[in-house]
């Protein structure tokens, strides 16, 4: 076999706990090895991917010799075990999990994620555990057709896919059994481009599907309940069919009303078009005074759009970071006053806000700060950030707004250390 731990060399191995990434962990020889296509409990025989780390190395499941009583046959049949790893498109890591099973998978990670990131086990956090739930009809659909949105690649020879899991190489496929229903149909089988590039699917609600251009101008309407918003097709939405509105209402719920003070200098930070500022707007009524910050500048025209009902509204296009200093350094004492009886939506990116931003932020001193996360890893240390700052995590709720693969979606409130939760 040659010496373990090269790139392609095979062996056996126990799984024995999951990790954030979507994969499962195992040791050979004393080393950590991440596992793709495996499942906690299960003995297979993977082949080594990754080996120039010295603490551990990442493989591939290639057979499964004794399973899971939680494996299924996969979701997808062109990502299943029984196809060579290399010819496994990425995109649905856990579609091989019993959903129930993955959403318990999901809750360990999160608890784990705090534990050893925040250094803050959820159990002392909380009376009472913090699971990771179901949104929507998905367990009706075994969390197949949510995904209203989808980018498939071309490669140059022309093949069109998604990528494999963790490459830039395509993987031409005939299913897409996340994309919502109305996508699937409008798909080309055997689509081919003139070259590398990407293609674009939209359903906007699941209906409707186009598909997009990468030059594209085209604008869609979103609808979260009553609400409209307008969005650039190929521009940043909520990706599953029932995100918006689960959101909309997991912030509303998250808001602690005796801390909201419509006219105070609330914000929605990372906003986007508008969606989470509309979810506090809503809770605070029509004199409601709040600020959007993006630093996509399409996206900010949108959300002044979106939000035009609101005479106390603004959008501004500008990075978190630079916005938050701006305002420590250039308002005046009032306005100063105002932030700090805000309520502060955080809604940031997958590498979450980081250091600079919770420091920036925690200078203006906010009522309350409205966390939503999707990577739990970030958000556990974000809110070790915050601890270091005066606030504390009062509320926690968790949603599986990605069914079939590892990620989903948290959402937190934060408040000044001492204050009644």
């Amino acid at each position: 076999m040659g010496c373990l731990g090269i790139v392609g060399d095979e062996f056996e191995c126990d799984i024995t706990n999951v990790a954030h990434g979507g994969v499962f962990v195992a040791r050979h020889d004393g080393r950590v090895v991440f596992v793709a296509d495996a499942l906690v409990g299960e003995r297979v025989r993977v082949r080594v991917t990754d080996s120039e780390k010295s603490r551990f190395w990442r493989a591939e499941t290639v057979a499964v010799i004794e399973p899971s009583a939680h494996r299924r046959d996969h979701v997808w049949a062109e990502a299943s075990v029984d196809r060579p790893p290399e010819n496994r498109p990425g995109g649905a890591e856990f579609g091989h999990i019993d959903l129930a099973y993955q959403r318990e998978l999901k809750s360990k990670v999160l608890a784990d994620a705090f534990e050893r990131v925040g250094k803050m086990p959820l159990a002392t956090l909380f009376a009472e555990s913090v699971s990771v739930h179901a949104v929507g009809t998905d367990d009706d659909s075994n969390g197949l057709h949510w995904r209203t949105r989808v980018r498939l690649h071309s490669d140059a020879q022309g093949q069109v896919g998604p990528f494999a899991a963790r490459t830039h190489r395509v993987i031409p496929v005939t299913t897409l059994p996340l994309a919502a229903t109305d996508i699937g149909s409008i798909m080309p089988r055997n689509l081919s481009l003139h070259g590398p590039g990407a293609i674009d699917f939209v359903a906007p609600g699941g209906a409707n599907a186009r598909q997009i251009d990468a030059d594209s101008p085209l604008v869609v309407t979103e609808h979260v309940g009553p609400r409209v918003f307008q969005v650039r097709a190929r521009g940043f939405w909520q990706v599953h069919r029932d995100a918006a509105p689960t959101l909309t209402r997991a912030v509303g719920d998250a808001i602690d009303s005796a801390l909201l003070e419509p006219q105070a200098a609330n914000l929605d930070l990372y906003g986007g078009v508008g969606l989470l500022a509309a979810a506090l707007g809503d809770i605070a009524g029509p004199t409601t005074r709040m600020t959007t910050v993006e630093s996509d500048a399409d996206a900010t025209d949108f959300a002044a759009e979106n939000l035009a009902e609101w005479v106390g509204a603004r959008a501004v296009t500008a990075t978190v970071e630079r916005y938050l200093r701006e305002q420590h350094t250039q308002s005046s004492k009032t306005e100063r006053a105002r932030f700090a009886r805000a309520t502060v939506i955080l809604d940031p990116p997958r590498s979450g806000a980081g250091r600079s931003v919770i420091e920036a932020l925690s200078v203006l001193a906010p009522a309350q700060i409205i966390y939503v996360a999707c990577d739990p890893v970030a958000l556990a240390r974000d809110t070790a950030l915050l601890a270091t700052q005066g606030y504390q995590i009062s509320h926690l709720r968790a949603f599986d707004l990605f069914p079939h693969t590892h990620h989903f979606e948290c959402v937190a409130r934060f408040t000044p250390l001492g204050q009644n939760a």
